[in-house]
C-alpha cells in the first residue's frame, strides 16, 4: 500500500535521515522548513514501495555543500529544471516517479521537495543507503550501470548536462562546476524503467528513516544505554563525553577525529572521519566500520549531530547501527570499505561474531 507523507512525519523523518547520514551531510534544518512550508496543513506526497511498480523514475538529490543553502538561496526551479534538462537530453519518456540519489543526511529530503514541485510520487528506492561522498559510490556505478547523462541546475541559472564518462569523470566535472557554479546543485539522473535498475538501487531506506526517527519519538529524557539500543536497533559504543576533535583541511574532503570516553566503563572511543564518520576503535582495536552506520546522538535528546559542529566536553552517545545489506555483498563492499576511504582497516560488521575482513579496493 502507498504511504501518504505529511507534515507531522517531517520531524520524525529528519531525524531518521540524520541517523543515516553518519554525522555527515550537513544541517537538515533548511530543507525540513522548505518541506513543512511546501506540505502546508494539507499536503502530501505519496510513497510506495519498489515491489509491484513499475515506473519510468529519475533519481534527484543535490550535490554540493549543502551549508551554503543560507549564503545561496534557491531559486524554486531547481529539480524541475534539471528533470527536463535530463529528459531532453536523453529522449526518454517523461518520468512517472522520482527516486532519492542518497537516504541520509539533509540530501534524502529533497526527493521530497522535488516530488511535491513536479506533482509525482516517490518510489523507496535509492542509490547508497545511507550517506556517502562520492558519486563514484552511487549503487548504479558500482554495479556497472551507466550515471550519465546527468542534468546540474544550479541557482543562478545556469544548467549543465554531462554525458559519455564514467562515475569518477562524472565526479570531476561535477565538483569543477560546483566550485564555479556557487557551491551547491540540483541533480537528475536519466529517466530509465524500475524493472530495469530494480537490483541495482538500495530498497526501502526512506521507509527505514521514518521508522528511526519514530522510534527515537519514544526514547525518555537522557535515555540509557539500552533504550538507545532498543529503539534504533544498535549497539552503544560510549556513552561519555568528548574529549578531543581534531580537524584537518586539504583537498577533497577534510579528515578528524573524535574521542569519546565512556562514562561507565572509562573505554576510549576514537571516530575516524571524512565527511562521515567512517570508523570507530574502541581502546585501540577496530570496533565498527563502513558500510555500518555510525553515528553521535547527543547525550540527552539522543538526536544525531553533525561531526563539523561536535566540540569537546559535550555528552554524546556514540552508536553503530547495520548499514544498508545491498553494501555487504562481496562484489559491492570494497567499494565502501575502510580501505575505499584511505584507511588501514578491513570491514567488521555489526552482527553477532563480528567478521573482520579485508577486500581489496577497486581500482
Amino acid at each position: 500500500m502507498p504511504q501518504t507523507i505529511t507534515s507531522a512525519d517531517v520531524p520524525p523523518l529528519v531525524t531518521g535521515v540524520n541517523i543515516l547520514g553518519c554525522g555527515g551531510g550537513g544541517d537538515a534544518a533548511a530543507f525540513a522548513s522548505m518541506l513543512r512550508r511546501s506540505l502546508g496543513e494539507d499536503g502530501t506526497v505519496t510513497w510506495h514501495e519498489a515491489a509491484s511498480h513499475d515506473p519510468v523514475i529519475v533519481p534527484v538529490g543535490v550535490v554540493g555543500a549543502v551549508n551554503v543553502l543560507s549564503e545561496k538561496l534557491p531559486n524554486g526551479q531547481e529539480f524541475r529544471e534539471a528533470v527536463g534538462a535530463v529528459a531532453r537530453w536523453s529522449g526518454g519518456p517523461d518520468p512517472d516517479a522520482l527516486m532519492a540519489v542518497e537516504a541520509g543526511g539533509p540530501n534524502a529530503l529533497t526527493v521530497l521537495l522535488a516530488a511535491l514541485d513536479l506533482g509525482l510520487p516517490v518510489i523507496d528506492v535509492d542509490l547508497m543507503g545511507r550517506a556517502l561522498p562520492r558519486l563514484d559510490q552511487l549503487s548504479w556505478a558500482v554495479r556497472g550501470l551507466p550515471v550519465t547523462p546527468c542534468a546540474l541546475a544550479e541557482p543562478g541559472g545556469q544548467i549543465l548536462v554531462v554525458d559519455r564518462t564514467d562515475a569518477r569523470g562524472l565526479e570531476r566535472t561535477v565538483r569543477g562546476f560546483l566550485a564555479a557554479a556557487g557551491g551547491w546543485a540540483a541533480l537528475a539522473l536519466a529517466p530509465v524503467r524500475l524493472s530495469e535498475v530494480r537490483d541495482a538501487c538500495v530498497h526501502d531506506s526512506l521507509t527505514r528513516a521514518l521508522a528511526l526517527g519514530r522510534a527515537h519519538i519514544e526514547l525518555p529524557h537522557r535515555p540509557d544505554r539500552d533504550a538507545v539500543e532498543a529503539a534504533l536497533g544498535g549497539r552503544v559504543l560510549a556513552a561519555g563525553r568528548i574529549r578531543e576533535v581534531a580537524r584537518s583541511e586539504g583537498p577533497g574532503f577534510g579528515r578528524g577525529s573524535v574521542t569519546v570516553v565512556d562514562a561507565t566503563s572509562g573505554a576510549v572511543v576514537r571516530l575516524e572521519t571524512e565527511n562521515e564518520i567512517l570508523l570507530a576503535l574502541c581502546d585501540g582495536q577496530v570496533a565498527a566500520t563502513v558500510p555500518d552506520v555510525i553515528c553521535l546522538l547527543d547525550r540527552r535528546t539522543a538526536l544525531p549531530l553533525a561531526i563539523d559542529s561536535v566540540r569537546p566536553g559535550q555528552e554524546v552517545i556514540a552508536a553503530t547501527l547495520p548499514g544498508p545489506g545491498f553494501w555487504r555483498r562481496p562484489e559491492t563492499e570494497p567499494y565502501v570499505s575502510p580501505r575505499a576511504f584511505g584507511l588501514d582497516s578491513g570491514v567488521v560488521g555489526f552482527e553477532a561474531g563480528a567478521h573482520h575482513h579485508d577486500p581489496a579496493v577497486p581500482r
